[in-house]
């Protein structure tokens, strides 16, 4: 099965957490029709505006997510929400350069 290219992207699980439930930043890949995410072994589908608070669903589980793109300031979280949105490790450097626009944390000299 082809692949689109990948992206970053913010990704929420809704299914009862309201707006505070699990959040990641990470990288996806789209199916060649571009109607199927892929992220951390989950593929989702878009809810089509049928879900609440969701816009796509884990197709196995039927868990509802939020899938969008990172903002630029850093506030991916519903207004009402709260909690730590982790930020994958194969991604943070490029997140706080092309999304964030800063300069990549410094990572600690250990040698």
């Amino acid at each position: 099965m082809a692949r689109k290219a990948s992206r970053i992207m913010y990704i929420e699980r809704k299914s009862g957490h309201a707006d505070d439930g699990p959040a990641r930043i990470g990288r996806v890949t789209f199916s060649q029709t571009g109607r199927t995410v892929y992220y951390g072994g989950k593929s989702f589908q878009s809810c089509k505006g049928q879900g609440i608070g969701a816009n796509y669903f884990d197709i196995e589980t039927g868990d509802e997510y939020w899938i969008s793109g990172p903002k630029r300031n850093g506030r991916d979280r519903h207004w009402a929400g709260s909690g730590r949105v982790e930020i994958d490790q194969d991604v943070i450097e490029e997140y706080w350069r092309q999304v964030r626009e800063h300069n990549a944390p410094k990572k600690p000299n250990l040698a």
